[in-house]
């Protein structure tokens, strides 16, 4: 699911809401998500999981199109950790009802 087809899920499900508000919310949450994350702090939402940067040492890699061999730096990248209750519900063994995306085709 793409942020585009959330704010259009979000918004017909929230149809006291306008569609620039949902629209307004999401990109405000996402942008405060990645400026927490930028600043090096965690993230955590109970019951969906919590976000966190881990650090990737220095390494030696090649370039692919001359396989002479590069030296990589280190550098942090963002780990995303599953909540208990995410598992659970991911992991159900009930049907998953096909998601439905905004112009009528399946996710």
């Amino acid at each position: 699911m793409t942020k585009s087809e959330l704010i259009d899920v979000l918004a017909r499900k929230q149809s006291h809401l306008a569609y620039k508000d949902v629209e307004l919310s999401v990109k405000t949450m996402l942008e405060h998500m990645s400026q927490a994350l930028a600043s090096g702090d965690r993230i955590e939402i109970r019951g969906f999981g919590s976000f966190s940067l881990h650090f990737r040492p220095p390494r030696v890699g090649r370039n692919p199109k001359t396989g002479e061999t590069v030296s990589l730096p280190g550098k942090y990248v963002p780990h995303f950790k599953p909540g208990k209750e995410l598992r659970e519900r991911v992991n159900r063994t009930e049907p998953v009802t096909e998601a439905v995306a905004a112009d009528g085709g399946s996710l």
